[in-house]
């Protein structure tokens, strides 16, 4: 054997060392995108991932660190504990193929209660369909309906001018003819300014909770983790320009990053745009905002966004928020 290994000639060695590396390499690699590919479609609950808040998508929904405004609800609890004031906030989506989705949320204080509470609604839904079968395509005359909601609480307190952190916990339903399943999550969240400039660091994990059972098939719940980071690279008394960048790691799919920017004149007019890297559809997005004092301790914002979704029809968001 010495007297082979002596013989053989350098070059055919490496090659040789070459490519049983290459193949030592290659077998995790296709083993971990196995492991990736057999998760899509393993998890219940996916509308528990249809982003929040037409703002917030506008910015390619990296808004874990910014999450100054009632759907923080859904992006990252801490931020309801900055929330000034009382809000009540409602957005719709116009989802794909005439689904739609819509949250109300409402933010308060309670006098004896350190910190902020909010409640929410949301709903994924649609028209009643008609009942097909194979001798009737057209038809039974009897129709189903499908959907989801959840109901959630949630409660944030700053610790620090610096530090704050903010927990949900929510009630999931999910229909379709007459079968339902339901199911309890959590979602917790943190937010941290850093003392240089602007700079804020966010941290969220959403839907941590019970398996949802449909026809005696359990499926887990979207659980999330979101981090992030946002600043103001520009500000004086009439401009501001914000940056924010968020990664996710989803548990059915490969980890994901947002990046977006928002442009604000006077505290008036904001002008936002976004991209998202690595999901199956969502691509660029882009919307509008405008805030409008409503009386001497009041004021409106409305906003809207819309998202390229590739080659199939883009979707439109628009929120109202009101605070008094």
């Amino acid at each position: 054997m010495n007297g082979v290994v002596g013989r053989m000639s350098p070059r055919r060695f490496s090659v040789k060392w070459t490519w049983l590396v290459c193949a030592l390499a290659v077998i995790p690699a296709a083993s971990q995108a196995a492991q990736e590919f057999e998760k899509v479609g393993t998890i219940g609950g996916q509308f528990l991932k249809i982003g929040v808040g037409a703002r917030a998508q506008a910015l390619g929904g990296a808004f874990v660190s910014v999450a100054d405004d009632a759907s923080a609800i859904y992006w990252n609890p801490a931020g309801v504990a900055r929330i000034s004031k009382s809000v009540v906030n409602i957005n719709h989506t116009a989802w794909l193929a005439d689904v739609n989705f819509t949250q109300a949320a409402y933010v308060f204080e309670v006098g004896f209660v350190p910190g902020k509470l909010a409640l929410n609604a949301r709903s994924l839904y649609m028209d009643s369909q008609p009942i097909r079968t194979v001798f009737r395509p057209e038809g039974t005359g009897q129709s189903f309906d499908a959907g989801d909601v959840a109901f959630g609480l949630t409660y944030a307190r700053s610790f620090t001018d610096k530090f704050s952190a903010g927990v949900s916990g929510n009630y999931l339903q999910s229909t379709l003819y007459t079968y339902s399943a339901s199911a309890f999550t959590f979602d917790f969240g943190t937010l941290y300014d850093t003392g240089y400039r602007s700079l804020r660091i966010g941290m969220a994990i959403q839907n941590i909770g019970s398996d949802m059972v449909f026809k005696d098939d359990p499926v887990k719940m979207p659980t999330v983790f979101r981090v992030g980071m946002s600043m103001n690279l520009y500000e004086s008394d009439s401009h501001i320009l914000l940056s924010a960048a968020d990664f996710s790691h989803p548990p059915d799919n490969n980890e994901r990053a947002s990046w977006g920017l928002e442009y604000g004149f006077k505290e008036f007019f904001y002008a936002r745009g976004g991209y998202q890297f690595r999901y199956d559809l969502e691509t660029y997005s882009a919307g509008i905002g405008f805030k409008v004092a409503t009386g001497f301790n009041s004021e409106a914002r409305i906003d809207y966004a819309y998202t390229d979704m590739g080659d199939l029809p883009g979707v439109h968001r628009i929120s109202a928020d009101f605070r008094f």
